[in-house]
């Protein structure tokens, strides 16, 4: 994406004879005089919304609206997450990134071995809301975070940029770019739980044209889950992402990316739950049959070419394709109180994603009044199929569990399903900036939906069509000093498959909020401050009737809260990263009297972070930082609740010409908590976790 309306910025120090003149801010132009001394220039590149990040601090983003857009002119809470920060509190995972920021519950499943991201945006489920370059990922999509370069956080409903999502927002990975400045640098990590990790990213220039980046990552660790035998789960994964870019000219420009991963991690999460809801330390799986291996092909491009100034295209697409082999166990627990029957389960699934995104944005001036207009169409196709093969299991006894006993590869097949499921979106957006004070946001989208599915042992095949209208927005000031008040308006939809009890096709479901807020980023500041106010309703919940088991789709859910964020380098070398969340969540609408008045399981009312990282001129640097989670329920009743736990981590580096070495220790006093009971189960949190890293750049 191209940088807009931003200029580099120079600092220059001078002393210059009489009569002598000054020279270019840009060059430094040593002087023979005596009385002279020598220019010293110091250049920040200019940030673009794709690239990297000048510190803690973003000042740019096209997450909120698709254009390269000042964060203080988004009228919606969004947070960026750049790779100095990533570095610096040694995130080893999406939910490890964004933990620090506002409106987010991250691992509110526990520790999971298996990569995958569970988040919750202000209260709402966020497994339909990952993104890559502003491009959906399928969901259970796995991201390697060393091969991005910023995580962006876009709060409240998005439907009017993405498409289908669900009213909390949506997260998007930024991926690392070619670029012709060079890049070489090689990283070991060594860590808890045998971690060992060996990373690679290189980068520059080809030619004239030509400039390439190649990230790899071989990662293979045991965790902290510990089947009673003493064996522990544990993850490989190997990650290759090439990407080349082309630009024969300064207006035109042509980016391939792809990227291959391989994982194979324990499939058993949690631990069994004994009689009268006691959690035990038995694993329901086995160690050398419980596992997920995931096979993830990427490639997609991305086109931009100026016509001139003002005009631009744009086009966006990639191909996803991933393979996943799931073996694992169902169990229940007889009366005795300690048997565990299981049944050995084996789940093959399969996706394929092509989805395309193209634009044209134009900048029209009037008087005082720009107009940055953006006309475009994207369109998604996923195809899903899954099948389920079942077979008896050994049984296991609690209070004297036996692992490794044989069994055979179920064959009984149970489920065998396939789904494609196509949408194609028309969006329109109009920012206008009124006499460089006023920004109007207006956005609107027209989506239509299709979803074939096809059940094999039935032989029976549904479709479902939905067509529907998203819109936004919003109004900014921005006064001469930093600040930038706002009030924006949207929603969502994210289509239900099923039918009701009529046997009438599910709607899909609806997200409307409002939010006001001010943000704060005063002139020629690292600095970032956000306060927001909102409140967000979602309907059309499917639910049901726990007498009659009589689904319909009346369930309301409202969500408000207040979010605070500062970001600053508060001195130099000296970075700040603070957040404080309340969220107030009901359910306000439902066939189940037991969840009607109740916040929904998991959400917490309360969060709170702070961080502060520090440099010192010997090269020597410390940082540290605490996370509350507040109290969250464990069951719709709300008759059951895990408390409030606060966390610290922890981190000292060294950086000293091309060599950073770094400690970084995640849950430093090892507080043992558990993240959530849902359901019956019981879902432990991070354990302390310490990663011992030494990069090289060369």
């Amino acid at each position: 994406m191209a940088a807009f309306g931003t200029a580099a910025t120079f600092w220059s120090l001078s002393a210059s004879a009489q009569g002598q003149q000054s020279p270019s801010a840009s060059t430094a132009i040593p002087s023979t005089a005596g009385s002279t001394l020598p220019v010293v220039t110091v250049r920040e590149e200019p940030e673009v919304a794709n690239g990297p990040v000048q510190g803690y601090v973003a000042r740019r983003s096209a997450t909120g609206t698709k254009t390269d857009t000042p964060l203080i002119e988004t009228p919606q809470s969004i947070s960026v997450i750049g790779r100095e920060e990533l570095d610096a509190r040694g995130a080893q995972n999406i939910m490890e990134a964004v933990r620090y920021t506002p409106g987010v519950t991250a691992g509110n499943w526990g520790y999971d071995a298996r990569g995958i991201d569970w988040l919750l945006l202000r209260g709402f489920d966020a497994t339909n809301a990952m993104y890559r370059d502003g491009l959906s990922l399928p969901a259970g999509m796995l991201t390697e975070p060393y091969g991005v370069e910023r995580v962006e956080v876009l709060r409240g409903p998005a439907s009017v940029a993405f498409g289908q999502s669900d009213a909390g927002g949506i997260v998007n990975r930024v991926s690392k770019m070619p670029s012709s400045t060079a890049v070489r640098e090689v990283e070991v990590q060594l860590g808890s739980f045998g971690r060992k990790q060996l990373g690679v990213d290189l980068g520059g220039a080809i030619s004239d044209t030509l400039t390439y980046r190649l990230v790899g990552v071989a990662h293979d660790s045991d965790t902290q889950e510990i089947y009673p035998n003493g064996e522990a789960v544990k993850v490989k994964r190997d990650y290759l992402a090439p990407s080349l870019r082309w630009q024969p000219s300064a207006a035109t420009s042509f980016t391939l990316l792809a990227e291959f991963l391989q994982s194979k991690a324990g499939d058993d999460t949690g631990y069994v739950v004994g009689p009268k809801g006691v959690p035990t330390w038995v694993k329901e799986g086995e160690p050398r049959y419980s596992w997920i291996e995931q096979k993830q092909n990427a490639i997609g491009y991305m086109f931009e070419h100026h016509f001139n100034d003002n005009w631009t295209v744009r086009q966006n697409v990639r191909f996803n394709d991933f393979d996943t082999d799931k073996h694992h166990m169902r169990t229940a627990l007889q009366a005795d109180g300690r048997t565990l029957s299981r049944t050995a389960r084996f789940d093959p699934e399969r996706v394929h994603q092509l989805t395309a995104d193209t634009n044209v944005q134009g900048r029209v001036r009037t008087g005082i009044v720009e107009h940055t207009l953006l006309f475009g169409v994207d369109w998604t196709r996923n195809n899903y199929s899954v099948r389920t093969l079942t077979g008896p299991a050994p049984k296991i006894d609690l209070l004297l569990p036996v692992y490794g006993l044989p069994f055979a590869e179920p064959t009984r097949l149970t489920q065998n399903n396939s789904q494609t499921t196509e949408q194609l979106g028309v969006y329109l957006q109009n920012q206008i900036k009124i006499a460089d004070r006023w920004v109007v946001t207006l956005s609107g989208r027209q989506d239509h939906v299709k979803t074939d599915a096809f059940d094999r042992l039935a032989g029976k095949a549904t479709s479902q069509s939905d067509d529907k209208f998203s819109g936004r927005a919003g109004l900014t000031y921005l006064f001469p000093n930093g600040w930038a008040p706002y009030v924006s308006y949207g929603e969502s939809f994210l289509p239900t498959s099923g039918v009701d009890a009529n046997s009438q096709p599910l709607r899909p479901s609806r997200g409307k909020q409002w939010e006001a807020g001010v943000k704060f980023q005063p002139e020629g500041s690292r600095s970032l401050f956000t306060a927001a106010v909102f409140d967000l309703r979602k309907s059309n919940v499917v639910t049901t009737d726990q007498q009659t088991f009589e689904s319909r789709q009346i369930g309301r859910i409202r969500s408000r809260g207040i979010e605070l964020e500062g970001k600053s380098e508060i001195a130099r070398n000296l970075n700040l990263t603070a957040s404080y969340t309340w969220l107030d969540m009901k359910v306000i609408q439902s066939l189940d009297t037991t969840e009607l008045g109740n916040t929904p399981i998991q959400v917490p009312k309360q969060t709170a972070s702070l961080w502060l990282d520090y440099t010192m001129a010997n090269g020597w640097g410390v940082g540290g930082g605490l996370r509350y989670i507040g109290r969250r329920y464990n069951n719709v009743a709300n008759t059951d609740a895990e408390g409030g736990v606060t966390l610290l981590d922890a981190t000292v580096h060294y950086r000293q010409g091309p060599w950073r070495f770094s400690v970084t220790a995640s849950n430093l006093a090892n507080r043992k908590y558990t993240a959530s009971r849902a359901f019956g189960g019981y879902y432990p949190g991070n354990d302390r976790a310490v990663v011992a890293s030494a990069k090289y750049q060369f």
